[in-house]
């Protein structure tokens, strides 16, 4: 599948256009960002290694019943995907309080949730992504009941998936972010998931293996990655 002009360029992917108007193909870039584009970099092969880690994972989750984006990986950087209408709503999924939940809770990083907490954010570079609430999320018109209740189930559905999957491969999957989109009337997960919206901890040290190396300048990020995509593919 070719692609033929390109129609969003974002922090770490490029969407492009093909001959069929229901597929769009994802690229994925070296570029990483941090602080809503404060700090900005690049990482070595992140591209390379996030299309493989999220296809890996989309085709897992498929094979468990998650319904997504994902069609085929077309090669190193590149997968085919669906084209969706964005739901600007992104589901934040946390097992362990890390990040933001830290501190603005004013929690010691590392404790354990009883249960998952879901947190809602309005997709707005310029506002910085937002949290909001369901009652936002609808009024104002960016999702609907039903899609917010689909978008919901299947990130706690996700969560019990990921969780054991990480797990079994000595990860500990902390927090994550998910993004869905429309697609032919159909609620499906998009984007991707790899360590630039995950956060992911070694189960014995608790050594960080995603973005937040880049963001905390901790170094051997690129080693991070790849050992990422080693275990996942295990």
């Amino acid at each position: 599948m070719e692609k033929i002009e390109k129609i969003y360029e974002g922090k770490a992917k490029t969407l492009y256009t093909t001959s069929d108007p229901d597929l769009i193909v994802q690229h994925f870039k070296d570029e990483a960002t941090a602080f809503d584009g404060k700090k900005k970099g690049t990482i070595e092969q992140k591209g390379v290694l996030n299309n493989k880690i999220s296809t890996r994972i989309f085709k897992y989750l498929e094979s468990k019943g998650v319904k997504t984006h994902f069609v085929e990986m077309l090669n190193d950087r590149e997968m085919l995907v669906k084209k969706l209408r964005i739901i600007p709503v992104e589901v934040v999924v946390r097992n362990i309080v890390a990040g933001s939940l830290s501190k603005r809770l004013a929690i010691e990083e590392g404790a354990v949730l009883k249960e998952p907490v879901l947190e809602l954010f309005y997709k707005s570079d310029p506002l910085g992504d937002p949290m909001i609430n369901r009652c936002h999320a609808m009024v104002f018109g960016f999702a609907t009941a039903e899609e917010l209740d689909q978008m919901e189930a299947t990130a706690l559905k996700v969560n019990k998936i990921l969780s054991a999957f990480f797990d079994e491969r000595g990860i500990i999957l902390v927090d994550y972010k998910l993004e869905f989109g429309v697609h032919k009337g159909e609620v499906l997960l998009g984007d991707e998931i790899t360590p630039d919206g995950c956060r992911l901890w070694d189960k014995q040290t608790h050594e960080k293996m995603d973005k937040d190396r880049f963001r905390r300048d901790l170094g051997k990020v690129e080693e991070a990655y790849q050992e990422v995509l080693k275990k996942v593919m295990s």
